[in-house]
């Protein structure tokens, strides 16, 4: 039974490569969670136990794991840093206290980098920063602070800063302390040789200490006049301040080392204990009570309080063939096993019958069948969740704000190679389904094959590999196609009338509604101009929903509908007569005609494209990517290198991959993340639609 306050719930988020699970290895190491560390490149580390994390040295699902550093238990969980696997990260963010973001001093800040820290500021998560691998060639620890400010708008506050760079790393200098480290590499960094400060970087070490001090003072007023006073502050004022500046989001502090040579570790280690917040620290969490009384407030909150009603967010869920287990954040109150938790997306009852603590791939049960608020868990029993349901006290409902995950950008066909396979691939592809809410499967209704959509073409691959393993399914694939989506132009209007006579009875509904266009925020909206009292409650909510599901369903050419708002705008409603077959066919009606009569247009996946390349190739990439329909948006230097910063067509980059290494001779890398869904060339929507 943790105390709250010594609880510290943190994710290790980065770009692929900068060193995460690396880094998450040796903090598990030196907390004494694991005896022998893994590596990555053997594929044997703790929180990448996948058999296709081992195989390709990348971490693909987001690992939980728990250990204690001197009085602080660390929850943490290792995430992806492929674009592939951004939910992941998604998840993870939405219900951490805190971070740890890792940079490659070599590479600095990368587009995935950018990724996470915008996920980090929309769900207001306060940060440290690692800058690891300062031991590698062109290694630059200003370099990468400059990016940070610029391409993250960042404030990073240094604690350490390195001795030396590539070749010529040596320690750290600990700038509160001001004294210097040097980690024992026979003892992989368990022993801890601090000496004064080399003579040679003692005046630089000073100029950096004076900012450290400068960027805490400023946050407290009397902190602010003894440093005026004196030139400096106590070294435990400095700690208090540096933990509120981190908690109010004010700065970031900094660390510095290089994970893979157990250099710096320690010390980040005790940044988490003393910098990140533990739950106590984090604003209430805000939510919606599905049925508030008369003149109650529909908005409501719950602390991290043992006292409040008990309320815990679903972010995982692991498909097993017995029972799944759910992630689950427990945001307040006491969860106990054996008992009963209202979902209110379903309004069902669903049995906690177990509770479990996850370290890594190993499940431990728990002596005390209870967890309290604050704390991250594994539940089985709950049979109807998704990824962002809430569980909560039934006499205390609560809906807290679930988790949005980014479009599906590519499809491709799949189908067994046995007709009596095709059972067996619809509960694999539910199963793979129900864990990763970024990846789709349906029968198409035109062709009967089934298409599944995910985020890239790795993510595809992996899907492809995880139903040949687990399920031992061999299936045959075709070639991966865009995810388009279909959106209006302009304003337009539809009319839908249902009228049947069954058994002598009438059902009659005529609807009539307007499609229009939105600026971008809204995927599909569903409005009505009806007066307050126009209908009765059970009908006017019934109406939303089937304009909502017919919406839904797709448009002219069957892809899904974004950024359009539909608007109820009248409604032809009789008593005993409109029943809600005569509603729902009517709405549908009106959907379709709307569409059929509407300027449709075809919206396609941009993609931000980032190529780091030899400046000799550069001239041969740019013209590659022009002959793509590539926009370019800017370049710039990075030691002997160049970055190449683009917007593509998805349809024009399959296959982009084995392109670039044979116009730089295999020097050039890239990475790729969906952007945005913009106006596809009009040629392609008349050959869908036999123009």
């Amino acid at each position: 039974m943790t105390p709250i306050e010594t609880l510290r719930n943190i994710g290790i988020v980065a770009h692929i490569d900068a060193g995460k699970t690396t880094t998450t290895e040796r903090i598990l190491f030196y907390t004494h969670a694991i005896h022998r560390m893994g590596n990555v490149d053997d594929g044997n580390t703790t929180t990448d136990f996948d058999p296709e994390e081992a195989k390709r040295g990348i971490t693909i699902y987001s690992a939980a794991i728990t250990c204690r550093w001197k009085d602080v238990t660390i929850n943490i969980i290792d995430t992806p840093g492929h674009v592939d696997f951004t939910a992941e990260v998604e998840r993870s963010l939405r219900v951490l206290d805190g971070a740890v973001v890792v940079f490659s001093a070599m590479e600095g800040v990368e587009a995935q980098s950018e990724t996470v820290w915008r996920q980090a500021n929309r769900y207001g998560v306060p940060r440290m920063c690692f800058i690891n691998k300062m031991d590698r060639i062109g290694a630059s620890f200003e370099r990468v602070l400059d990016q940070m400010r610029k391409r993250l708008g960042a404030d990073p506050c240094p604690l350490f800063i390195p001795i030396g760079a590539g070749q010529a790393f040596e320690g750290i200098i600990d700038l509160l302390d001001m004294k210097a480290m040097y980690f024992d590499f026979e003892s992989k960094g368990e022993k801890i040789d601090i000496r004064d400060i080399p003579e040679e970087h003692l005046e630089s070490a000073k100029q950096w200490r004076d900012k450290l001090v400068e960027t805490v003072a400023v946050i407290d007023d009397a902190a602010m006049e003894t440093y005026l006073n004196d030139g400096d502050l106590p070294i435990e004022t400095i700690h208090q301040l540096l933990r509120r500046g981190t908690i109010e989001r004010r700065f970031q502090p900094l660390f510095c080392g290089t994970s893979l040579k157990y250099c710096g570790v320690q010390p980040l280690l005790d940044g988490v204990a003393r910098y990140l917040p533990s739950p106590l620290d984090r604003p209430p969490v805000k939510g919606i009570n599905p049925k508030p009384k008369k003149n109650e407030p529909a908005e409501t909150e719950r602390k991290p309080s043992v006292d409040d009603p008990v309320a815990a967010l679903v972010f995982k869920i692991q498909a097993d063939k017995h029972a799944d287990l759910c992630f689950a954040r427990v945001y307040s109150g006491v969860l106990k096993s054996g008992s009963r938790m209202l979902n209110p997306r379903t309004g069902k009852m669903e049995l906690i019958s177990q509770l479990w603590h996850i370290q890594a791939d190993q499940r431990e049960k728990l002596e005390t069948d209870q967890v309290l608020a604050g704390d991250i868990i594994g539940i089985v029993g709950p049979k109807e969740v998704v990824t962002g349901d809430t569980l909560c006290d039934q006499r205390n409902p609560v809906l807290l704000e679930s988790i949005t995950f980014p479009e599906t950008v590519i499809s491709m066909a799949v189908e067994p190679e046995t007709s009596g396979d095709r059972k067996k691939l619809e509960d694999a592809l539910g199963r793979l389904g129900r864990q990763d809410p970024t990846f789709k499967a349906k029968v198409s209704e035109e062709t009967g094959q089934t298409l599944i959509s995910g985020m890239g073409e790795l993510h595809l691959e992996i899907i492809r590999e995880r139903l040949h393993r687990d399920f031992n399914l061999n299936v045959r694939v075709h070639k991966p196609r865009v995810s388009y989506r279909e959106t209006v132009t302009k304003m337009v209007r539809g009319e839908g009338e249902y009228s049947r006579v069954n058994g002598g009875e009438t059902n009659y509904c005529k609807v009539r509604i307007r499609i229009e266009p939105t600026d971008g925020a809204e995927t599909i909206a569903v409005k009505s101009e009806l007066k307050f009292d126009a209908l009765p409650a059970e009908v006017d909510r019934l109406i939303n929903q089937a304009v909502q599901e017919a919406a839904q369903s797709g448009g002219l050419v069957g892809y899904p509908l974004l950024h359009v708002r539909f608007v109820i705008e009248a409604v032809d409603y009789v008593q005993g007569q409109s029943t809600e077959e005569a509603i729902r066919a009517a709405s549908a009606i009106a959907v379709q005609n709307a569409l059929n009569g509407g300027q449709i247009a075809l919206l396609e996946p941009i993609m931000k494209l980032e190529v780091v390349t030899p400046p000799e190739f550069l001239g041969n990439i740019q013209a590659d990517l022009n002959q793509r329909h590539a926009r370019i948006v800017g370049s710039e230097p990075r030691d002997h290198l160049t970055v190449l910063s683009a917007e593509a067509p998805l349809a024009k980059m399959f296959g982009y991959s084995t392109h670039v290494r044979s116009l730089s001779t295999g020097r050039a890398s890239y990475s790729m993340e969906p952007l945005k869904y913009d106006l596809a060339p009009k040629d392609v929507l008349d050959e869908m639609l036999g123009r």
